[in-house]
């Protein structure tokens, strides 16, 4: 008799593969769901596996567009970085893939709903949280922190041994080192090899990018058009080259920032659950899209409200970080920084090459910039006279804090 049915979020991969079948042993019904957020994958292999090994029913759901319009446009309005490199790539993605896990598990009467994320990361927090916020009534079944499971198999030889015997195809080629996560936005890599701090990363290990030192000596200068703080066009500007829609701009800057090798971190890093990690990401579309808006924005936003956005990007990327997407903290913040975005419009002009992305120039409809009232040479409606007594002002703290230390000797 069934225990249930459960909703497993399935990568096609050895792990997940060998938790739908262990699952079955345990006695649920198992609904395998795979999202695709913009990771290489052969999507039509990886159901007629989950079918073969029993799942009940397979969902492979497209979520690039949504993923980009509806995580990775906030996360770029709010200039959204984790310790001052990170640009959450994986941080982003997993609200995205949680909901539509939680959608499928509502629409299918699931009452349980299960994930490969082992129970030292930040992802078993992330999903679970946008689970619990989505559908509270959910049950959760987390085998990496089920102690009948992770005794079973302690390493990857005893996952094989089980795959063997339970006909789970194995990977026919030698694992990669160390551990891979990939999407629209960006790759990760931790573990294995790279979980001692001192080791280089290997040069085979980039899949986004290009080394810089390989990349071309010519750069690609862009022309990316900002309204209310989102992207809304992207132009080449010697090749002609136009993208509009959401999916095609960011795609497309991956393009680009990949061919320059834009993008790549490698940082030690501290996880919610309380330690630190070592992770390498690439983010070639991501990060030029960060340089782009932060001089866009700095042109158009009143510095007292950007000083105040400082403030809330910061929390919203460390929200965003310890999977608090559906919190109504991070709703309110979200609202804030989309407030702050309304006259958030015009164009940079930037170039990409070597690794590096370099602001060329900016116009905006919007701006804040007065060339008249800056220049040196107009005047403007500006008194310099007025600039004495500012300076005065300014300076009775710093005088009364002389005078302090005067009256200490």
């Amino acid at each position: 008799m069934s225990k249930g049915t459960v909703v497993l979020a399935y990568s096609g991969g050895l792990d997940t593969s060998c938790i739908l079948v262990w699952l079955k042993e345990q006695g649920y019904d198992v609904i395998a769901y795979l999202a695709n957020i913009g990771q290489d994958e052969d999507f039509d292999a990886a159901r007629k596996k989950a079918e073969k090994l029993g799942a009940k029913k397979v969902f492979i759901e497209d979520l690039r567009a949504e993923f980009v319009e509806e995580f990775i446009w906030p996360s770029v309005q709010a200039n959204a970085i984790y310790e001052d490199r990170y640009l959450l790539g994986t941080s982003v993605a997993r609200p995205c893939i949680a909901r539509r896990q939680v959608q499928i598990a509502q629409k299918e009467g699931a009452q349980f709903v299960s994930h490969g994320a082992t129970g030292k990361g930040n992802d078993q927090i992330r999903f679970e949280l946008t689970c619990y916020a989505l559908y509270p009534e959910v049950k959760i079944i987390a085998p990496w922190r089920i102690p009948e499971f992770y005794n079973r198999f302690p390493g990857r030889k005893d996952l094989m041994e089980y795959a063997g015997k339970h006909g789970i195809p194995v990977p026919v080629t030698p694992k990669a080192p160390w551990s891979m996560d990939a999407n629209l936005m960006h790759i990760s890599y931790e573990s294995g090899i790279l979980e001692n701090p001192k080791n280089h990363a290997p040069s085979d290990l980039y899949l986004m990018t290009k080394s810089p030192e390989q990349s071309p000596n010519t750069p690609d200068v862009l022309v990316i058009e900002f309204k209310k703080g989102v992207p809304i066009k992207v132009s080449h500007g010697s090749d002609g080259t136009t993208k509009d829609t959401p999916l095609e701009i960011f795609l497309y800057l991956n393009e680009i920032g990949g061919k320059h090798g834009v993008g790549r971190i490698d940082i030690v890093e501290n996880r919610f659950i309380g330690m630190k990690s070592r992770g390498i990401y690439e983010t070639p579309g991501g990060t030029i899209l960060y340089h782009a808006h932060l001089d866009i924005e700095a042109f158009t936003m009143d510095r007292e409200v950007r000083r105040i956005k400082q403030g809330l990007s910061i929390k919203f990327s460390e929200l965003l970080y310890n999977g608090f997407w559906y919190s109504p903290e991070c709703e309110f913040v979200r609202h804030c920084i989309d407030k702050s975005q309304e006259n958030v419009e015009g164009k940079v002009q930037l170039s990409v090459f070597k690794g590096n992305v370099y602001i060329l120039g900016r116009e905006s409809p919007r701006s804040l910039y007065n060339e008249e009232l800056v220049s040196m040479d107009v005047q403007g409606d500006y008194n310099p006279c007025d600039a004495s007594g500012f300076i005065r002002i300014n300076a009775v703290r710093l005088r009364e804090h002389h005078r302090l230390q005067g009256l200490k000797q």
